[in-house]
């Protein structure tokens, strides 16, 4: 019995290691979304302010006004670039993790059938006990009985 509560405590060590993977993965996963919204709307605002360049520029735009769009475009392609690795490390993170997670998972099952396979050897010497025992008494009861 004493491996079933070694395997028992192995496994409840590893269902502790096994949510805080998840927990992480939840955070890291999280980090992506946000990484993926905050790209979008770079990628809106900059698409927005490009359009209003050309309306600003079929209705006539001085030169000074068209160096500060095409300026603050650049501003928003560099943004919008940087956020780009910021979402690509995030989804490197979430990907680690991942896989941090999957292999904590696997060690739990692991312990999990390793315990089960224990409890069934454990039973097999039981019953293998209680029919030798069964046996035993059939025996003395038939050698009573001659």
């Amino acid at each position: 019995m004493s491996t079933l509560s070694a395997l028992e405590t192995l496994i409840d060590l590893a269902q502790r290691e096994s949510d805080a993977c998840a927990k992480r993965l939840g955070a890291a996963q999280k980090a992506v979304d946000d990484a993926e919204q905050k790209l979008q709307m770079l990628h809106g605002y900059r698409d927005d302010y490009a359009n209003k360049l050309d309306a600003a520029m079929v209705n006539g735009i001085t030169p000074f006004a068209r160096q500060n769009f095409v300026a603050f475009l650049d501003k928003l392609e560099n943004a919008v670039n940087g956020q780009r690795e910021v979402l690509k490390h995030a989804q490197y993170k979430a990907e680690k993790e991942r896989k941090a997670w999957q292999e904590s998972e696997r060690k739990r099952l692991s312990y999990r059938t390793l315990t089960e396979r224990a409890a069934a050897q454990a039973l097999a010497v039981e019953n293998k006990r209680d029919q030798k025992m069964m046996d035993d008494h059939a025996a003395r009861t038939a050698r009573r009985q001659s």
